[in-house]
């Protein structure tokens, strides 16, 4: 079923809303996606991003969608075919680290809601022109930061973000104090070692510190 950008943008800040922090998750084996989603389901993050970086992704989504209480999502999605197979998988959710028109027709066309990407106000505009009054900006420390949101904020109070890439414990707070951030994407809730090892009581941990966060 399609949907509309707004639609779209209405049901990604649902999405954003569930909690402070969205983890954004590099699957390298789908047998862990289970395991990895009910760690962090329990801290208080439902809101899941898979990257299409992997092979094992899709399937990490597939095993994701299951879990009770989460939200599955697709990330680095670039083409209309990431947005498909997405779809398929069984992901809620899209993100992307910028925007095209194909990608963002893909997804109205097979009823992804999408958060597209945004790094400078033209590019910003351009999404909100189309109905997105939700956005991704990424790079978020590479491309300006805390203090360049903030200036977006007066001149575009339309628009709300969800600033990945860079983003950590000891700055996470500096962009959700502002009040164009809606949430933050962050991959240091689910280390690469303790995904491996399967050590999910230090996700678990580091899920609800993040949920505890402050916005």
């Amino acid at each position: 079923m399609s949907i509309t950008p707004t639609q779209a943008s209405a049901e990604a800040a649902r999405i954003c809303e569930a909690a402070p922090i969205v983890p954004v998750l590099v699957v390298e084996d789908a047998s862990r996606a289970a395991g990895l989603a009910g760690a962090l389901i329990r801290g208080g993050l439902p809101a899941l991003e898979v990257t299409l970086r992997t092979p094992a992704a899709l399937d990490a989504i597939r095993a994701m969608a299951e879990v009770p209480g989460g939200i599955a999502g697709a990330g680095t999605l670039l083409t209309p075919e990431d947005v498909i197979a997405a779809k398929q998988a069984g992901a809620k959710f899209g993100v992307s680290p910028g925007a095209t028109d194909k990608l963002l027709d893909a997804a109205n066309e097979v009823g992804l809601p999408m958060l597209p990407g945004a790094s400078t106000a033209s590019e910003a505009m351009a999404l909100l022109e189309r109905g997105y009054h939700v956005q991704k900006f990424f790079p978020a420390e590479a491309a300006g930061g805390a203090p360049f949101l903030k200036s977006l904020a007066s001149p575009l109070p339309q628009i709300r973000f969800c600033p990945t890439g860079g983003v950590s414990p000891d700055n996470a707070q500096s962009y959700l104090s502002l009040p164009n951030v809606i949430c933050a994407g962050g991959s240091w809730v689910a280390p690469k070692d303790a995904v491996a090892q399967g050590d999910w009581d230090q996700i678990e941990t580091l899920a609800r510190a993040a949920a505890a966060l402050p916005r």
